[in-house]
C-alpha cells in the first residue's frame, strides 16, 4: 500500500519525496512496517478519520483527525502505547489510565483543549488505546518566536506581559482542580487564531498517567524494575521535579518564568540559567518589577517562590478576585484586556470597567447629556493623562484627572481647555490633534488604545504607569501626541465609513464577509490575501504571521477587510477567467498599484492538467485555491510564477496576484488547461 507523506502545512506528498512538492519543506520519513505504520487515510473507531501525524514521542504518536461524526469536525487523537501485548494487558491499561487521567477530563476551560472520550482501537493485529481532544488552530509559541527571529527580534516585555496575563488565570484555574501541568513551554502553549489567546496544551498528567500504567503492568507481568520516569523539559522543569519527581504549582510557575526568559531572548535555558542564575540579566533591559517577578518564580529554593499564580497576578497587578473563574467558566474580562470606561453620572472620574475589547457596535445615543459627556471624555483622553489601560482595571483606586471644563454639544473641536496645568502650546498642539481626528471621523476611544499600544511597545516600562502633566513627562506627552499625529496620516487612506467604524468590528463581522465572499464563488482565503497585500503596504512595521483580532490594530485590518470586499463586490478586485470558444488557454491582463492585488476564479474539471504562468514587470506574489477550503492550497503568498499538476476537484479555483513593489507594476496572467497531456503533478 502507497504511504502518503505529509509537511507540517498538511500538504500530500508520495512517500519517496524528500521535500515537500508544495511548499519545499524537508519531509520526515513514513514509518513504515511499524505498529502504527499507514494509518495517514485510515479510521478509527468507525468515527475518526487521521489526516496526518502532528508529533511523536515516548508514549505513542498524535494526529491530526476529523469526526466524522459530528460534521467532520477537527480533532487531536493521542495515541497511548503501553509497552505491554495481549487484550488482558491491554485491558488493565484502560483501567488504569482512566484512574489516573481522568481528572483531566473534569477541566472545562476556554483555554484548555476540551477532552473527549478515550477509546480502544485495533490496527494490524494490536489493541491501541486513543485519547480524543478538541484540536487548536494556532502555532505554538516556539513557532512564533522562530518566525520573529527569522525577522531579527524577539518578543517584547509588553508581549510577554500580556502573556502572563492571560495565561496566569488558566493556571490558577487547573491549580485549584487539583491538577499541575508538568510541562510547560513554548512548544506546549498555542497562539489560538480565532481570538490570539494563548492555550495550554500536551498536558504532562496524560504523561505521567502512562508512565505509571507501563510501571504497574510491567511489575505484574514480573518484568525488570523500570525506574520512575521524571516528567518535564530539561531546562524548563525545576530541580525537584526532574530529580525527585515532586511537583507543586509553584513548579509550573518557575516552568513560565523560563518559557518567558526563551520568548524574550530566543536563547536555550542552559544558556540562560546555567551557573549564575540571575547572568540572564545582563542580557536583557526589563522593569525592575518584571525582573523581581521572574526572580522570585525562578528561585532554586521552592519555598521562597510564588506559592501560587494568584500571588503572582497581583505582584503584576492582577486583581486575584477577578481572575479565577467558577469551576468550567471563565469570565471575559479574565480573557481579554479591559478598557477603560467613563461614568457618565461622574464629571472626569474614570471607574473600573468590565467592557472587553474588541468591543461591540456602537449604541448611537441622544445628543443632549451624553453630546457633553463625549465631548470631555475626547479633551481628557488627549490632555496630560494620555496612557489609559488595563493597569487601572486591576486595581480599587480611580484616579481622577484633572477635570476639564463641560463643553457644547458638537463643539469639543473647538474648546481650548484640554488642562489648566499644560502650557497654552501644549494646549494649542492636543486641541489641533483632537481636529484631525474628530475630521477624520475616528472614535477617541478606539484611537486611544491604538496610540497606547504603539506607545507601550516603545516604552514597555511605562506599562500601567500614568503620564503626568509635570514638566518631567513633558517629553513623553509630546512622543505620544507625534505618535498620534503619524497614525492619523496612516488611517488617512481610509475611506471615511471604514474609519467611522474603527472600534465597532467584531466577530459577527468576520463571519458576514466571510459569508458575502463565498457568494461570489471566493473563499475568505482569497480576501485575506487582498486584505494583508493593502495592509502591509500600509503598515510594513506590523509583525507578520501573528494574530492580530484581538489588538487595536486588528480594528483597522477589519476595516482594509471590509474596503477589499466591497472592492470584490464592484468588480474591481476580482475577475472570472473563461476559454474562447474552441480554445483551451486563456490570458489575462492588469495593472496594480503597491498594496493592491486581483483575484481570479476560474471552473475547471476534476483530473485536467493545468498550467498557470505570471509574467510581471516587478515583484508579485501568488495564491493558488482549491473549490474546497479543505485542501492545501497549491501556492500560497508565493514568490513563484508557476505552476502546474493534475486538479484533484472540480470547481471554482482562486488566482490571487498582489504587488510587493513600490511602484505601479503590469502583470500577464496565462491559464492553460488540457484533459489528455503529459505535465508533472508538483508544483514547478
Amino acid at each position: 500500500m502507497m504511504t502518503t507523506l505529509f509537511c507540517s502545512q498538511g500538504h500530500d506528498n508520495p512517500e519517496d519525496n524528500r521535500f515537500c512538492r508544495l511548499c519545499g519543506e524537508k519531509l520526515l520519513p513514513a514509518v513504515v512496517g511499524g505498529a502504527m505504520g499507514g494509518l495517514v487515510g485510515q479510521t478509527l473507531g468507525w468515527r475518526y478519520r487521521v489526516l496526518r501525524e502532528l508529533g511523536h514521542g515516548g508514549f505513542g504518536r498524535t494526529y491530526l483527525a476529523e469526526d466524522t461524526n459530528r460534521f467532520h469536525e477537527l480533532c487531536v487523537l493521542k495515541e497511548f502505547a503501553p509497552q505491554v501485548q495481549g487484550p488482558e494487558a491491554l485491558q488493565k491499561a484502560e483501567e488504569l489510565f482512566e484512574r489516573e487521567a481522568g481528572i483531566l477530563y473534569k477541566l472545562q476551560h476556554p483555554q484548555i483543549p476540551r477532552f473527549r472520550e478515550l477509546f480502544q482501537a485495533d490496527w494490524q493485529g494490536t489493541g491501541r488505546l486513543f485519547l480524543v481532544q478538541d484540536y487548536v488552530e494556532g502555532e505554538t509559541y516556539q513557532a512564533l518566536l522562530r518566525s520573529r527571529q527569522s525577522q531579527g527580534h524577539c518578543f517584547t516585555e509588553a508581549d510577554v506581559t500580556q502573556l502572563l496575563v492571560q495565561l496566569l488565570p488558566v493556571l490558577d484555574y487547573i491549580h485549584t482542580c487539583g491538577v499541575i501541568h508538568r510541562d510547560i513551554s513554548p512548544d506546549n502553549l498555542i497562539q489560538r487564531r480565532s481570538d490570539g489567546l494563548p492555550v495550554l496544551i500536551d498536558f504532562g498528567g496524560v504523561k505521567q498517567a502512562a508512565a505509571e500504567v507501563n510501571s504497574q503492568l510491567r511489575r505484574a507481568i514480573a518484568v525488570a524494575p523500570v525506574s520512575l520516569t521524571r516528567l518535564g523539559k530539561v531546562g524548563y522543569a525545576p530541580s525537584e521535579q526532574m530529580d525527585r519527581g515532586e511537583v507543586f504549582p509553584h513548579s509550573d510557575l518557575y516552568a513560565l518564568a523560563v518559557t518567558v526568559l526563551v520568548l524574550l531572548t530566543g536563547k536555550e535555558p542552559q544558556d540562560l540559567l546555567a551557573g549564575n542564575r540571575r547572568q540572564w540579566q545582563r542580557q536583557l533591559t526589563l522593569s525592575p518589577t518584571l525582573v523581581n517577578i521572574l526572580n522570585r518564580m525562578l528561585d532554586p529554593y521552592p519555598a521562597k517562590r510564588y506559592q501560587s499564580a494568584q500571588a503572582v497576578m497581583q505582584a503584576l497587578g492582577s486583581r486575584p478576585d477577578q481572575s479565577l473563574p467558577s469551576k468550567g467558566q471563565l469570565s471575559p474580562s479574565a480573557l481579554y484586556p479591559a478598557t477603560l470606561a467613563v461614568s457618565p453620572a461622574q464629571s472626569g472620574t474614570f471607574t473600573r470597567s468590565a467592557t472587553v475589547y474588541p468591543p461591540a457596535p456602537r449604541v448611537r445615543r441622544p445628543v443632549d447629556g451624553w453630546g457633553r459627556v463625549v465631548g470631555t471624555i475626547a479633551l481628557l483622553l488627549l490632555a496630560g493623562g494620555s496612557i489609559w489601560g488595563a493597569w487601572w482595571v486591576a486595581h480599587d483606586w480611580q484616579p481622577t484627572p484633572p477635570k476639564a471644563q463641560p463643553v457644547k454639544p458638537g463643539n469639543a473641536s473647538t474648546n481650548n481647555s484640554v488642562s489648566p496645568q499644560l502650557s497654552q502650546a501644549e494646549q494649542d498642539r492636543k486641541q489641533a490633534l483632537n481636529n484631525r481626528r474628530a475630521a477624520l471621523g475616528i472614535d477617541v476611544g478606539f484611537f486611544t488604545s491604538l496610540v497606547n499600544a504603539a506607545f507601550y511597545t516603545r516604552h514597555p516600562d511605562r506599562v500601567g504607569r500614568q503620564l503626568t502633566t509635570d514638566a518631567a513627562d513633558a517629553s513623553l506627552r509630546a512622543e505620544w501626541d507625534r505618535l498620534a499625529n503619524d497614525w492619523l496620516d496612516r488611517l488617512k487612506p481610509l475611506s471615511a465609513d471604514a474609519r467611522s467604524r474603527l472600534g465597532s468590528y467584531t466577530d459577527a463581522d468576520v463571519q458576514a464577509r466571510q459569508a458575502a465572499v463565498n457568494q461570489l464563488n471566493l473563499s475568505s482565503r482569497a480576501l485575506n490575501d487582498l486584505t494583508d497585500a493593502r495592509f502591509f503596504y500600509l503598515f510594513p512595521d506590523q509583525p507578520r504571521n501573528q494574530n492580530i483580532l484581538n489588538k487595536p490594530i486588528g480594528q483597522v485590518w477589519q476595516a482594509i477587510a471590509t474596503e477589499q470586499l466591497n472592492a470584490v463586490k464592484a468588480g474591481t478586485a476580482l475577475e472570472t477567467i473563461k476559454f474562447p470558444e474552441g480554445r483551451f488557454s486563456q490570458q489575462v491582463s492588469g495593472t496594480l498599484k503597491p498594496g493592491e492585488g486581483k483575484a481570479y476564479i476560474a471552473q475547471l474539471t476534476k483530473d485536467q492538467t493545468i498550467q498557470i504562468t505570471l509574467q510581471a514587470s516587478r515583484a508579485t506574489r501568488l495564491s493558488i485555491y482549491p473549490p474546497t477550503s479543505k485542501a492545501a492550497a497549491l501556492l500560497e503568498d508565493s514568490a513563484k510564477t508557476s505552476w502546474s499538476g493534475k486538479l484533484a476537484d472540480s470547481g471554482y479555483y482562486e488566482i490571487v496576484v498582489v504587488s510587493d513593489a513600490s511602484g505601479t507594476i503590469d502583470y500577464d496572467l496565462n491559464l492553460a488547461a488540457a484533459d489528455n497531456i503529459s505535465s508533472p503533478d508538483a508544483a514547478q
